[in-house]
């Protein structure tokens, strides 16, 4: 009966939607994911009322592509969360980064930080630039780390000695970090002056 209600699910998902089983749910938003826009209301739906977590966030991944995941990013599981703020990273949405800011500080979850910093960096707002220059020194060590690299997309003159210091940090991941940053930086600044002499 599994088998037959895996091939039914790849044929048709939507009846599939809704079935007892979180893993066959699973299924049936993995296909819905291939055209989100024809089953936006559905998973819409599951992302916001799914008892089973994983079943949220990946409805939530599926409706990344075409920027429908506001109603999910207040979740109360952390694995949703951090979906939605993955996701505002790949659309892009400026709209997003007063929530973003708000979990890259607060949420007690360090994946959900991580997420929210990547975001942010990927969205390239100036609000963010506080923040992350906060979180490169204050963060717990993988944000400060995310802090890295989400500040090499932003122009100020305050980013240089933040990186320059994290090359310093305690922690080996966000010394590497900043000193792959640190070394690029080096490159394209000797690369450029070779080439205008």
């Amino acid at each position: 009966m599994e088998r037959e209600k895996l091939v039914a699910a790849l044929a048709d998902p939507l009846p599939f939607l809704a079935d007892d089983q979180p893993a066959i749910r699973r299924l049936a938003i993995s296909v819905c994911s291939t055209d989100p826009a024809r089953y936006e209301a559905e998973l819409g739906e599951i992302a916001i009322s799914d008892p089973e977590p994983s079943v949220r966030a990946l409805a939530v991944e599926a409706l990344t592509s075409i920027g429908s995941v506001d109603t999910v990013r207040d979740d109360s599981d952390d694995r949703v969360r951090e979906a939605a703020a993955t996701a505002y990273g790949e659309i892009g949405s400026d709209a997003a980064v007063d929530w973003l800011i708000e979990s890259a500080l607060g949420d007690e979850d360090r994946l959900v930080q991580e997420a929210a910093v990547a975001a942010l960096g990927a969205i390239g707002d100036d609000r963010a630039l506080p923040v992350l220059l906060e979180l490169v020194t204050d963060g717990p060590p993988r944000v400060r780390r995310r802090a890295v690299v989400a500040l090499t997309v932003f122009d100020d003159p305050a980013i240089e000695p933040a990186i320059r210091k994290a090359t310093t940090d305690r922690n080996p991941g966000v010394r590497e970090a900043a000193e792959m940053v640190v070394g690029r930086e080096s490159r394209v600044a000797s690369r450029e002056t070779r080439d205008t002499n």
